[in-house]
């Protein structure tokens, strides 16, 4: 019999730091509209080829809700939880209206834990901040460091004039590049508040002498001045560091890490915390170039600033272990540092060199997807350019990878679905003799068409290898978003993100952020204790 967790249930694992991920297994647009405060978004669409790599162990209980225009999404969930070893899987008893009747808080947005942890840290620690006409000011007068603690894609589509680009997890290491002078400001920003209250404390925490503020509200901030961004800009930090600032950098992060209670742990003495009854995460927390090149088997790349931000994604069982590594002493212990603050058990280990010996990216940890009709590139080609009858289109081809890849380019002709909604929608495709499923690589479409011919009983054929094959074929891609045969609301547009934001979101975002200490005291779960 399937398990029900009520939500007290699940109240008191949390509270008790037992093991738990709960899931919402909507689509993040939906996700993002309401939701407990430890939920991670999992999306039925997804499930295969994320739980295994975000849920390591197989025993810990798994809590899902969900639905969809009326659709309980948990029982296709569970049975294919039950289907890859998950022992304690089951649903959240009511699902989202059973979480609210109980009393539950609910609140909106994405990685929730992390930036209402930051609201908290500014609050306790006052964490120094600018407006964004102040800051105007300083570059005219006596310019600062202005440092963008965002991922460079974020930083290269806009930024704050004259800023540089260092992603949070690196500030530590390399601001005294940069500002080498103890007199010269420091302003840190990143799109909104969380990442630049963060990166501010994080100098601070550090030891660094500079004066360092926090652009107020980011980005956003500067817009909502009526200020103007540069776009497309290239500016990084040193690639190398000075021995004597990579000392004092390591003295300062390993000391804040310290008195956070991270735990040091030895390569010796990693072993030690494989046990079957607890969950361990392992991320090496450099940047990607760093991590290809060379990493400590095992170990997943989460580069550290992200890491902070979007703890729920990368480590959606609260009560798990978390070990971070890196091969300077900074990084590491920078970033535990936050996430013990956040209320996880962390340990850091400094790794030296010639132990990185696994190279690349790791393979990602997966179910075999079934074996189902496929159907190669070429032959697809040749399918699409065959006469088609006057009244049915031979063959119909549906993408149901990420609807942003989609608009980039896909097979031509093709058509957008969401993958969990996908089989009550095909009614709205042309008639056709052929249904061809694809995805990026081909491995979502084999589940998609297992799930079609188990459940509807229709006969298709996934794209072998996917849209990715298809293009390394030497076909073309269309691009745009022609046909939708479901809304594109796997991905939920946040308000600081791209470069056409209406100033009312923008607005509204900063006074959802302003609200949520009064939302983490009523739910009372999150054990977070700045220092």
């Amino acid at each position: 019999m399937t398990p029900v967790f009520e939500a007290e249930q699940v109240r008191r694992l949390l509270q008790a730091r037992e093991e738990i991920a709960l899931f919402d297994l909507r689509e993040e647009d939906a996700f993002a509209q309401e939701h407990p405060l430890w939920a991670a978004n999992l999306p039925l669409s997804r499930l295969e080829a994320e739980v295994l790599e975000r849920v390591p162990r197989l025993e810990v209980p798994v809590v899902v809700y969900g639905e969809h225009d009326g659709v309980d999404l948990a029982p296709r969930a569970l049975a294919r939880l039950r289907t890859l070893g998950y022992s304690q899987a089951g649903a959240l008893a009511g699902g989202l209206d059973g979480w609210r009747s109980a009393g539950g808080e609910l609140f909106r947005d994405v990685n929730v834990p992390s930036k209402a942890f930051g609201e908290l840290v500014e609050a306790v620690r006052h964490t120094p901040s600018s407006s964004a006409q102040d800051v105007r000011r300083l570059l005219r007068e006596s310019p600062p460091v202005v440092v963008d603690v965002r991922r460079y894609d974020e930083y290269h589509t806009m930024n704050i004039p004259s800023s540089v680009s260092v992603p949070g997890g690196e500030l530590v290491l390399r601001i005294r590049e940069l500002a080498p002078d103890p007199r010269t400001p420091i302003v840190v920003n990143c799109a909104g508040r969380t990442r630049s209250i963060i990166g501010t404390q994080s100098v601070i925490n550090a030891g660094v002498p500079n004066p360092v503020v926090a652009l107020r509200n980011g980005t956003i901030g500067w817009e909502l001045a009526g200020l103007a961004l540069d776009h497309g800009s290239t500016r990084r930090a040193p690639a190398e560091v000075t021995p004597e600032h990579r000392a004092a950098a390591r003295a300062g992060a390993q000391e804040i890490a310290r008195r956070a209670g991270v735990r040091p742990l030895t390569l010796g003495e990693l072993a030690g915390l494989d046990d079957p009854a607890r969950t361990t995460y392992r991320f090496d927390v450099r940047d990607e170039g760093e991590y290809v090149a060379g990493h400590l088997p095992g170990f997943r790349h989460a580069p550290g600033g992200q890491l902070v931000q979007e703890t729920d994604h990368f480590a959606p069982v609260r009560g798990a272990r978390l070990v971070l590594a890196d091969d300077d002493g900074v990084r590491a212990a920078m970033t535990a540092s936050w996430l013990a603050q956040m209320g996880w058990e962390t340990y850091v280990l400094t790794v030296p060199g010639p132990s990185l010996t696994e190279v690349g990216q790791a393979a990602a940890r997966r179910p075999a997807a079934p074996a189902v009709d496929e159907v190669e590139p070429a032959e697809l080609a040749t399918w699409l350019a065959g006469p088609t009858p006057s009244t049915a289109t031979a063959t119909v081809v549906v993408d149901i990878g990420p609807s942003r890849e989609y608009v980039r380019g896909h097979v031509p002709g093709a058509w957008f679905a969401i993958r969990a909604q996908l089989e009550p929608v095909l009614h709205g495709l042309p008639r056709h003799s052929r249904l061809v499923i694809t995805s990026p690589t081909g491995e979502l479409a084999r589940w998609a068409v297992a799930d079609l011919t188990d459940g509807a009983g229709l006969r298709a054929y996934a794209l072998s290898g996917g849209t990715r094959a298809w293009q390394a074929s030497g076909a073309t891609l269309e691009a745009g978003g022609q046909r939708f045969l479901t809304p594109a609301t796997d991905r939920y547009r946040r308000p600081y993100e791209g470069t056409d934001n209406a100033h009312e979101a923008m607005q509204a975002y900063l006074d959802w952020e302003f609200g949520l200490i009064a939302q983490l005291e009523r739910d009372g779960t999150h054990f977070f204790a700045p220092i």
